[in-house]
């Protein structure tokens, strides 16, 4: 295990209508991450992701790929302080 690690992720291209979100959500809590990920109004997916260095980094590569529906153009990642997040959400519909 490394050490913990919190990242934002947004994600660009054809993300939303895709499952996305769900697919996403899965990949995140079969690694043990806790976080969240939700549609923007921008037609883009924000993501954050908690937990083991090398999980984070792992659903980050996973963010740039996406589902098989999906068509990721751009990917931004922003570090952030780990805040002991443990459960991992689908916010919004």
């Amino acid at each position: 295990m490394s050490a913990s690690r919190r990242a934002r992720v947004v994600v660009s291209g054809r993300v939303q209508g895709v499952f996305f979100r769900a697919t996403c959500a899965a990949e995140a809590r079969t690694r043990g991450l806790g976080g969240w990920v939700r549609n923007r109004n921008d037609g883009t997916v924000e993501a954050m992701f908690e937990g083991d260095g090398d999980a984070v980094t792992h659903m980050i590569a996973w963010c740039g790929e996406g589902p098989s529906g999906a068509r990721v153009t751009h990917l931004e990642v922003h570090d952030e302080s780990p805040t002991g997040e443990r459960e991992f959400r689908m916010i919004g519909r």
